[in-house]
């Protein structure tokens, strides 16, 4: 592949996993009429099903790809992700539409492993730097645009149209993938399958201070966006009776979190991780709990819900990415392993702690914003465990325990 070619390619790998959720987002109460699900709280569940088997995948494969190579494991798992995409085509009962789900983010868990090694495997240094800084762009754009197109797609189809879509990418991504993309793992870099290797390289990570408590505020946080990203078309058709402004607000708030990733980039060398991520975690807890403080005092509005929740999302975008570099930093030995384990860990943990906060939507934002404010103020715990107390404080070189 040409550099332009291998940049779409890698972006439209990205994509697969934002667009498998977001675009549903529309479709939810049209999914949960037409399967049967009598209460709209459990049509969550269609989210919840693709995030858990997203995040359970990906501590396997890593290891598959080292072993049998990238090509073949990404073509697996796309052949994965449009197969389950078809099933939930044709999925007439919840049971069939869940599992589908399930299945359908085990193949995408492939895509997002793969993107990242396959660019590791052909770039380095600063060439790097730019195939990830541009499919990143890409990558940013997909959850401002992804519910439009599901809403795009109920215009002209019912709800199974965009599982079509979904067949349709996953069925173009495999067939780019047959044609264009070659084998990037050396034959002399393949490396067997050791499950003693592997449960090793477990027990260096979880005695790791920094790592366990930076990966647990991950998770924290992700499940606040989870459980946003859950009860989002609730709130705007039940909560505030709006359901027309939904995917222009979603977008909006989208672009909150990519402004701010953006910007992240531009100061973290300046101003260090540590610095960067612990003032946004403290911005994101004042946030959320003048949000609850909002609803508590019963002068909640659609308006007010969308400013602080995009202020939410500005702050998450500084979090997040700078939690997971120091988390890897004490185990750079054991790179690959850690990256699946964090992945695990804050995906389905926070795919569950999101599922909690939508369970308990009640019509209003409350269960939310409280929910929002006792994650926050659990991510903070978890830094602070991390750091020993010490915010704030320049970056330091963590030493590698594995070493």
């Amino acid at each position: 592949m040409g550099f332009r070619e291998f940049v779409l390619f890698i972006a439209g790998l990205m994509a697969t996993n934002a667009i498998a959720i977001d675009s549903m987002l529309p479709a939810l109460p049209e999914i949960g009429e037409s399967l049967g699900i009598d209460t709209a709280n459990h049509t969550q569940l269609v989210i919840t099903a693709y995030l858990l088997g997203f995040g359970g995948a990906q501590l396997i494969y890593g290891t598959l790809a080292d072993r049998f190579g990238r090509r073949t494991i990404l073509l697996f798992g796309l052949a994965v992700y449009t197969a389950a995409s078809i099933g939930a085509i044709f999925a007439g009962t919840v049971e069939v539409m869940l599992a589908a789900r399930v299945v359908q983010g085990i193949g995408a868990a492939a895509t997002r492993i793969l993107a990242i090694t396959i660019v590791r495997d052909c770039y380095s240094g600063s060439h790097m730097a730019r195939v990830m800084s541009l499919a990143f762009l890409v990558f940013l754009s997909v959850p401002i645009i992804a519910p439009s197109i599901g809403q795009a797609i109920m215009m002209v189809a019912p709800w199974r149209g965009i599982f079509l879509m979904l067949c349709a990418l996953g069925a173009g991504l495999f067939v780019w993938t047959l044609a264009r993309l070659p084998e990037t793992l050396h034959p002399e870099d393949r490396s067997p399958i050791s499950f003693a290797g592997i449960s090793h390289a477990f027990g260096l990570i979880v005695r790791s201070r920094v790592t366990v408590g930076y990966m647990l505020a991950i998770t924290m946080a992700m499940g606040g966006l989870f459980g946003f990203i859950n009860s989002a078309q609730q709130v705007f058709a039940d909560a505030f009776d709006a359901e027309e402004l939904f995917t222009l607000i979603f977008a909006l708030i989208a672009v909150f979190m990519a402004a701010s990733s953006l910007l992240n980039a531009r100061i973290v060398e300046k101003l260090g991780m540590r610095r960067v991520s612990h003032v946004a975690l403290c911005g994101y807890l004042a946030v959320t709990l003048a949000h609850a403080g909002i609803v508590l005092g019963g002068v909640e509005t659609i308006w007010t819900f969308s400013i602080l929740q995009g202020a939410m999302m500005f702050f998450f975008g500084l979090m997040v990415s700078n939690f997971n570099s120091m988390a890897m930093e004490p185990v750079g030995h054991v790179a690959g392993t850690a990256s699946s384990v964090l992945g695990f860990v804050s995906t389905v943990g926070g795919a569950l702690a999101g599922f909690v906060l939508g369970q308990n939507f009640d019509g209003t934002t409350l269960p939310l914003t409280l929910g929002f404010a006792a994650l926050a103020g659990a991510a903070l715990c978890c830094v602070a465990f991390a750091e020993r107390g010490r915010l704030f404080r320049a970056d330091v070189r963590v030493a590698d325990t594995t070493a």
